[in-house]
């Protein structure tokens, strides 16, 4: 019989390879194994097609022209920019040797986004079609940036006066770029940089690594997930800052799909034209987009038929609209749940699960991510199935702490983390989202922190009370109605509250409606009693 030294000495020698879970090996896989699949992209009025064997190419040489240019690992870089080639490519640029790609979501003001790349101490930022604008006004609230690559084509404009240097991108890899190794570091190494759109307060850091990033991944390929193949056509109509792009941009490489990205126009018209010109077989994007892609088929008939399942997120979509998208598009439309912090997929609608007539569920969490509930003081429910609890989350692809927040967990001892979202679980394991915890409006599938337009509406002399609730809308999900009570004999209209807001908070945040009250509800704590304001407004 073997003694256990003997044993230990023998098979201490058997191991794996050495393989770090590193995001620059779906590109690399994509181009020596599916390197003629085509990327296909929208830039301004015209389209650009390329391979991922040509996407690698050039991404390493851009890699080397970064370096050179005194980014060094670790490095923030933040993207300003929509879902196109460009973006892609500088991505897995900066990713590839070690830098921190940093996405940006336009759609929030100057202010918001310059209090975001000042506390993520990015050194470059990137900017694509049309965002130019934008730009000039983030620029000289952070002193942090010195440099700035103009991407999708497009010229500088006005120079950016704040900044040391600037270039376009096709100069810049013309001038700088050399074909450079990726790789050879930890796989716990940061990867990407993504800020919440603000669940409590002010938007939070979510940093993901190299690791998480990769068995997100994994998890997401799975066959009752997002179930990419090589045979698929992907539309990546998510944008590349909208929490990952659900993951799409290292999936549809890792099962060699091809891409097609949308650039800067969501537009129906734009969206038809490239589901049916580019066979597209998969689609992803909140629910709002296929509102309006459905209402353009019933307008001008015709039907889609590469077409076969639509990922839906961000938010809850209405059960009846999605039984109107599969009826007049004729495809499977996949129900998900998910945040920022789980990179993001959380549950997802199995591709083939039967349909039946009820509400539509967010789906099981694949495997890799675990879930439970717990009642108003954090304890495990006893019970996990139907019932209502908070919503816990623990996995490898789960945030444990904030960006900035030093050594503060954000997870329970256990390692879950607070979703801040009230849920349910079937007997099949199926999730469906109750509800927020807090008062924040999920509209659009992006959130709107009410607080901040109280704040600015509560400052102006003729406010007594303010608050903001969200009313159901059937396109957007929610939409924000803002209700006063005014300060006797003081002058207030609409028209000035609204324009108090402008500028100090995104446009899309402006309430669809201003209510004025004598007195406004309070509870019995003497603060004011949202759920009768909400039932008033609905």
């Amino acid at each position: 019989m073997m003694s256990a030294a003997v044993f230990f000495n023998v098979f201490r020698f058997v191991r794996m390879q050495p393989y770090a879970l590193t995001v620059d090996k779906f590109l690399d896989h994509a181009a020596k194994w599916h390197g003629l699949k085509e990327i296909v992209s929208t830039v301004g009025s015209g389209i650009r097609r390329t391979t991922y064997a040509q996407v690698r190419e050039r991404a390493a040489r851009l890699s080397g022209g970064l370096l050179d240019s005194g980014l060094r690992f670790g490095d923030r870089l933040a993207t300003l920019a929509w879902n196109t080639e460009d973006h892609l490519s500088l991505s897995y640029a900066a990713m590839g040797i070690g830098l921190v790609c940093h996405t940006l979501n336009p759609r929030l003001s100057a202010r918001h986004l310059a209090a975001i790349v000042n506390e993520a101490g990015d050194r470059w930022m990137a900017v694509g079609e049309g965002l130019q604008p934008l730009l000039h006004e983030i620029l000289p609230l952070c002193p942090c940036v010195e440099a700035v690559l103009v991407l999708d084509n497009e010229q500088v404009g006005q120079p950016f006066a704040s900044v040391s240097h600037q270039w376009e991108l096709t100069d810049f890899l013309e001038r700088s770029g050399r074909p450079t190794p990726w790789g050879g570091f930890d796989e716990e190494s940061a990867a990407g940089l993504c800020y919440t759109s603000g669940t409590v307060g002010n938007p939070r850091g979510v940093l993901y690594t190299h690791r998480s990033n990769y068995l997100h991944t994994l998890r997401a390929l799975q066959a009752d997930a997002v179930a990419l193949t090589a045979e698929d056509t992907v539309l990546v109509a998510v944008p590349m800052f909208h929490a990952n792009g659900w993951g799409f941009p290292f999936a549809a490489p890792a099962a060699g799909a091809r891409m097609v990205l949308p650039g800067r126009s969501l537009d129906p018209k734009h969206l038809r034209a490239l589901i049916e010109g580019e066979g597209v077989t998969v689609a992803a994007a909140v629910h709002t987009v296929w509102l309006g892609l459905v209402d353009l088929i019933d307008s001008q008939g015709g039907q889609l038929p590469s077409l076969r399942r639509i990922l839906i997120g961000g938010s809850q979509c209405p059960d009846a609209l999605i039984k109107r998208i599969e009826e007049r598009l004729g495809v499977r439309v996949q129900t998900s749940w998910g945040m920022t912090e789980l990179s993001p997929l959380g549950t997802i609608s199995p591709a083939n699960a039967p349909r039946d007539s009820g509400p539509r569920s967010a789906g099981r969490p694949p495997m890799g991510l675990d879930l439970k509930l717990v009642d108003s003081e954090g304890a495990t429910l006893p019970v996990q199935r139907g019932v209502v609890g908070r919503l816990r989350v623990r996995g490898p692809s789960v945030a444990d702490r904030y960006f900035g927040d030093g050594q503060e967990s954000a997870v329970d001892p256990e390692g879950y983390l607070d979703t801040g979202d009230l849920a349910s679980i079937d007997a099949a394991g199926n999730l469906t989202i109750a509800g927020r915890v807090k008062d924040l409006i999920k509209s659009g599938g992006e959130w709107i922190n009410p607080k901040e337009i109280e704040d600015i509406v509560g400052a102006l002399p003729a406010v007594a009370l303010v608050a903001v609730v969200g009313r159901e809308h059937s396109k957007w999900g929610e939409r924000p109605v803002l209700i006063i009570e005014p300060r006797s004999n003081q002058p207030l209209t609409e028209q000035l509250v609204l324009e108090a807001l402008r500028g100090k908070v995104p446009d899309w945040w402006l309430p669809d409606q201003v209510v004025f009250i004598d007195h406004m509800p309070l509870a019995a704590t003497g603060k004011i009693d949202k759920r009768r304001l909400r039932e008033r407004v609905s």
